[in-house]
């Protein structure tokens, strides 16, 4: 049965949602953590981490090698990630278009996202995002429970003034998804690029799309 719902807020995750981020990051991190001794693929990474914050990729990797990765860690993996995204990243295939259209049929949207507004605010203006988004960014160091916990789009739903239960998170992860869902929340888990676990976002409560267009079509069915 085709999905459809008429949300009164969309609700963005921002890394691999509307910036093409997590291949880039998800490299600069696995690097990074194999030269401080914990050796892992990109592969892996990704399935490990995508939708965390920093500070729970450090206590995971504290957890597991009862090492001390320093209190600077995770200001050193974002300069570093900020480095690689020199390099250069894009938006979302298909992402401006959907703005575009919760723009023209008045519907709010926002940005909750695990990375910190320096990152949020670099990476979307680096793909000519932050213009269309940047008056509602959200940031998991707002909350003290950073997804899979409720509380970081909670706090985006109050803040933007409307009730969980009308809010469409569009998310790309597993702790993103089971934010969403938490909060009482219908979720699209977005699955566009080929190391989604699209099935992971399905069991967790998300209705996956693989092409950011097919959004267009769940709000046009309403």
């Amino acid at each position: 049965m085709a999905f459809s719902f008429s949300p009164s807020l969309v609700i963005f995750d921002c890394d691999g949602v509307l910036v093409d981020t997590e291949p880039v990051a998800n490299r600069a991190l696995a690097r990074v953590l194999g030269e401080c001794g914990f050796e892992i693929s990109y592969e892996e990474c990704r399935r490990l981490f995508v939708g965390r914050t920093m500070q729970a990729v450090q206590d995971h990797v504290e957890k597991v090698t009862g090492r001390s990765l320093g209190s600077g860690w995770p200001d050193h993996i974002r300069d570093e990630t900020l480095k690689a995204f020199e390099e250069g990243i894009e938006a979302v295939s298909g992402v401006d278009r959907v703005i575009a259209e919760l723009a023209a049929r008045n519907i709010p949207y926002c940005v909750a996202s695990s990375g910190k507004f320096e990152k949020m605010r670099f990476t979307l203006g680096m793909t000519g995002l932050l213009t269309h988004v940047g008056h509602a960014l959200f940031s998991a160091e707002e909350v003290a429970r950073g997804k899979p916990a409720p509380d970081l789009f909670l706090h985006a739903a109050a803040r933007m003034g409307h009730a969980p239960a009308r809010c469409l998170v569009i998310e790309d992860s597993v702790p993103g998804v089971q934010a969403g869902v938490a909060a009482g929340m219908k979720v699209i888990g977005y699955a566009g690029d080929p190391l989604t676990d699209a099935e992971a976002l399905t069991r967790e409560g998300a209705h996956v799309i693989s092409d950011m267009s097919a959004l267009l079509n769940i709000l046009s069915a309403n």
